[in-house]
């Protein structure tokens, strides 16, 4: 007996179908699509999209934004599903954290992420995870989410890890006020010094 060998041409509408399932569910390492910290009144502290085709300009970001505060601002769940994106979210005094990916994107990961940005936060601002807080410390709010997210690439979900390292960036820039205060008067004293020469 010859046994029957399903290819393209014997059987093309089952190759594409199962060829497009496999393409679908193919994984990446490009899990998260955005992060954004939004205030009590839903207004933009902080964003981040890394998926340039998913909201390209700020007018759609800020629309996104607002449908997501809308629909979660009031609830209680950790989960939403909005436009096609799992969104996971967390809020903590007058401020929400959310973190989104695509809707196949694992919910577990996604909160992995969510729960070291809310840990790692909570480390830098010393437990004052609000606005004023957060608003004075954006450098090193910024600094928190590129240890975390590359390019929607996830690089670290240990926050004492994230702190650490934000930290050591702090600790290792050589351009405080004071150097650049030294720096200034360096130079000037070198224009006197070449002008009496």
């Amino acid at each position: 007996m010859r046994s029957a060998v399903m290819t393209a041409q014997t059987c093309p509408r089952q190759h594409r179908n199962s060829t497009m399932d496999s393409v679908a569910l193919e994984p990446s390492l490009y899990t998260v699509k955005a992060v954004f910290i939004l205030d009590n009144d839903g207004n933009r502290l902080l964003s981040k999209y890394y998926d340039p085709e998913l909201y390209p300009s700020m007018k759609e970001q800020r629309s996104f934004e607002k449908n997501v505060f809308n629909k979660t601002h009031k609830a209680d769940n950790e989960i939403a599903f909005l436009e096609g994106k799992t969104i996971v979210y967390k809020s903590s005094i007058d401020l929400f954290l959310y973190v989104v990916g695509s809707a196949q994107e694992n919910e577990l990961m996604l909160m992995a992420v969510l729960n070291c940005l809310f840990e790692s936060l909570s480390q830098i601002l010393r437990k004052n995870v609000e606005r004023r807080c957060l608003l004075d410390n954006m450098d090193g709010v910024f600094l928190v989410v590129d240890e975390i997210i590359d390019g929607g690439v996830i690089l670290e979900s240990d926050p004492q890890q994230v702190v650490e390292k934000v930290n050591y960036r702090a600790d290792d820039n050589p351009l405080t006020e004071q150097s650049v205060a030294q720096v200034l008067l360096s130079a000037k004293d070198q224009i006197k010094w070449s002008i009496l020469k």
